[in-house]
């Protein structure tokens, strides 16, 4: 089949070329320039609109195996598509845990049939997610994950955290971490501050997932490894990694649209549809993951 694609506004690595149409057969893109004058079965106005390349979701949740009333690979790769990301990787908290040869095999073989983007599993740091004993990293590359992480759970103890480094590192998978100390953020409902007083709620202090990236930045630096913070949701993690980076710390990290765009406030009324972890935080955190967005 083939696609003519019109008048479009391209950004790649040189920037936004406009008002040039894309020739595209059998899937693959065969000429890029102005006033393309070959005929196609079909053919699409871009006039206006922006053409990039697909974009990559390095943290979405899948929940197949397990849980696939909230999400699977059909479902989940197809919203991808429909956003315009071709590549997906998928945390390890299904059930059973993405721990193992067999349920890697499972999720790559299930997405080669059903997906309709790439999918690229993640396996879990420890066995069952539990922050005890590591997993089978070695194997469950072989098995196709893309890096390691205990998504939804913390490593807990900075000696298992700090094994986790090394030990991934020698198969060059990188560790995502979920940074939240579970002892301070005793089983809270929402951000600890004035709205949470004023609901009646269990608050979880914004130094449950601070001091985590604290401690996990100082890992990365003390072994030398590179670390990924998962989510990062305040100001002072954002200063943290921030500082980090201009010390030469291999840290990166991530955010969520939530956190630079909804606060603490999205939970007046007890609206469940804003119970998140990490929670939504306040203006002055919101302020500052736009600023950390901005310079890097």
């Amino acid at each position: 089949m083939s696609i003519l694609i019109k008048n479009a506004n391209i950004i790649n690595a040189k920037g936004i070329e406009k008002n040039l149409d894309i020739l595209i057969e059998n899937q693959i893109i065969k000429e890029i320039k102005k006033n393309i004058k070959l005929e196609a079965e079909r053919v699409i106005d871009a006039k206006g609109l922006y053409v990039l390349p697909g974009l990559v979701d390095a943290h979405c949740h899948l929940r197949d195996p397990g849980y696939e009333y909230k999400e699977d690979i059909i479902s989940g790769s197809k919203s991808a598509a429909k956003g315009g990301f071709t590549s997906i990787a998928c945390m390890p908290n299904t059930n059973p845990v993405v721990d193992n040869f067999a349920v890697v095999t499972y999720i790559v073989e299930k997405a080669k049939k059903e997906a309709f983007v790439n999918v690229y599993p993640i396996g879990a740091v420890t066995k069952g997610q539990k922050g005890e004993e590591l997993a089978e990293m070695g194997i469950m590359k072989e098995a196709g994950i893309v890096a390691v992480s205990d998504d939804g759970m913390p490593v807990m103890k900075p000696s298992v955290m700090k094994k986790a480094l090394i030990y991934a590192n020698q198969f060059n998978l990188l560790v995502i971490s979920h940074c939240e100390d579970l002892d301070l953020a005793e089983e809270g409902s929402m951000n600890e501050g004035f709205m949470s007083t004023k609901l009646g709620l269990r608050g979880i202090p914004s130094a449950a997932e601070s001091v985590m990236v604290a401690r996990d930045v100082l890992l990365s630096e003390y072994t030398g490894i590179p670390v990924h913070i998962a989510h990062v949701s305040t100001k002072s993690s954002v200063e943290i990694i921030r500082n980090a980076k201009k010390n030469g710390v291999k840290v990166t990290c991530e955010t969520c649209p939530h956190y630079f765009t909804l606060t603490e406030e999205a939970c007046e009324g007890y609206d469940t549809n804003a119970k998140m972890n990490p929670p939504l935080r306040t203006q002055e955190d919101v302020e500052a993951i736009i600023e950390g967005l901005k310079d890097g």
